[in-house]
């Protein structure tokens, strides 16, 4: 049977300033083809993030491309798993900006993080159509 998807219109921009202090799962998706930036060449993480706490608790950004060096780093051996940490700032090297870094979950934030993938599998069927 064909698996079918619709044409990308490009993935959801990610916010990173609105998540800061945020619990963050990512579903790592995969690394994407090189592509030109306003800061020369780049090849970004594709991601499905979800927003498990803060101000901007239950929104999704599906087929987000994650450009900061740091956070690739910490999600490229992640490719086809999940990802779940604080989303922060590191430390600057001089006269650099501090880079976007995740941050270890608890134990605490890995059962809220446990809770959502339960909750998004149990919408999933519900959404589903019997034909």
């Amino acid at each position: 049977m064909p698996n079918f998807k619709d044409p990308s219109a490009g993935g959801d921009k990610l916010p990173l300033a609105e998540l800061e202090g945020s619990l963050l799962l990512f579903d790592v998706v995969k690394q994407a083809d090189e592509m030109q930036t306003a800061f020369g060449p780049a090849t970004p993480i594709v991601a499905n993030i979800a927003v498990l706490d803060g101000p901007r608790k239950g929104e999704r950004f599906d087929d987000a491309l994650v450009f900061p060096r740091k956070l690739q780093g910490q999600l490229r051996s992640s490719i086809g798993e999940m990802v779940i940490g604080r989303l922060g700032k590191g430390t600057a090297k001089a006269g650099q900006s501090p880079p976007w870094e995740l941050t270890a979950a608890t134990d605490a934030d890995k059962a809220i993080g446990e809770r959502y993938c339960l909750h998004w599998e149990q919408q999933k069927i519900a959404e589903e159509e019997p034909f």
